[in-house]
């Protein structure tokens, strides 16, 4: 079990971002954490992974305080794919995702044939091993995503925590990853993610938790919790959820924000009346 308790985040010198933030993850189940840019989520996951120290309150894995533990016991617990790495040397994919393991090796000790086999199946497994010999920094915005989820999958935590993981990836790499994610959290793992795209949320079947106006509306269930006027109130801006009624996807709800919609009906009507 991962708990927030009363947890209260941000920045030195300045008020909280999110004051008292209580919730929980259980191993095999899966939360995506959504709210607007600004408001907190990747220092409220950042808290949770132990680097950087919370204003008030505390995390724990199970009774153990994450805050106190050393490093390396930390990452053989969580896992961490961030929105976006800059290595200072070109590594290689392979040798990128082999960092994964680094937890588990004894100190100065080198990566054993195990080890290598991990990062090897990680790769394969997101459909990236023709990537390996490739230098990270020479990767598209979406190869470099996929590589950084291939060294958490390596890392073989029971807690995985994402940042934005599809932000830059094309739908086809979107499925890709959120496939994963759901495998990861029916082998018995946890997964937390933000994210700006409630769909995702429901596809990954997780509880959703909202971050809004310095507190917390959730965790619950994404089809319970992700509706059109508490959505149109934490981005400001209307949002409709809609049921799809048509071919495979009836009955999943996506969500319009409605003012894009109206722009574009408006453009519509303006060129018809200059024709």
């Amino acid at each position: 079990m991962l708990e927030a308790k009363a947890l209260s985040v941000g920045h030195a010198g300045r008020p909280p971002l999110l004051e008292g933030a209580s919730f929980s993850l259980a191993r095999g189940q899966a939360m995506a954490l959504l709210g607007p840019n600004g408001s907190g989520k990747t220092t409220l996951l950042r808290c949770l992974l132990g680097l950087i120290d919370p204003q008030a309150g505390q995390v724990c894995i199970d009774t153990d305080d994450v805050h106190c533990m050393p490093p390396a016991r930390r990452a053989r617990r969580m896992a961490y794919v961030p929105q976006a790495v800059s290595p200072a040397f070109p590594f290689q994919v392979f040798d990128m995702v082999l960092m994964g393991r680094s937890a588990h090796l004894r100190f100065m000790a080198d990566p054993a044939r195990a080890d290598v086999d991990a990062a090897q199946q990680a790769l394969e497994h997101l459909g990236i091993g023709h990537l390996a010999q490739r230098r990270f920094d020479a990767l598209s915005g979406g190869e470099r995503q996929l590589t950084l989820l291939a060294r958490a999958l390596a890392q073989d935590a029971p807690f995985v925590v994402l940042d934005e993981p599809c932000a830059s990836l094309d739908l086809g790499h979107q499925v890709e990853v959120l496939s994963a994610l759901r495998a990861l959290k029916r082998e018995g793992r946890a997964v937390l993610m933000s994210t700006h795209l409630p769909e995702h949320a429901l596809a990954l079947g997780a509880d959703a938790l909202l971050i809004q106006r310095h507190g917390l509306a959730g965790p619950a269930p994404s089809e319970q919790l992700l509706q059109s006027e508490l959505l149109s109130s934490l981005y400001g801006t209307p949002i409709e959820a809609v049921a799809l009624t048509l071919g495979p996807a009836a009955g999943r709800q996506v969500f319009v924000p409605l003012q894009l919609h109206e722009q574009g009906t408006h453009r519509h009507h303006d060129a018809r009346e200059k024709t």
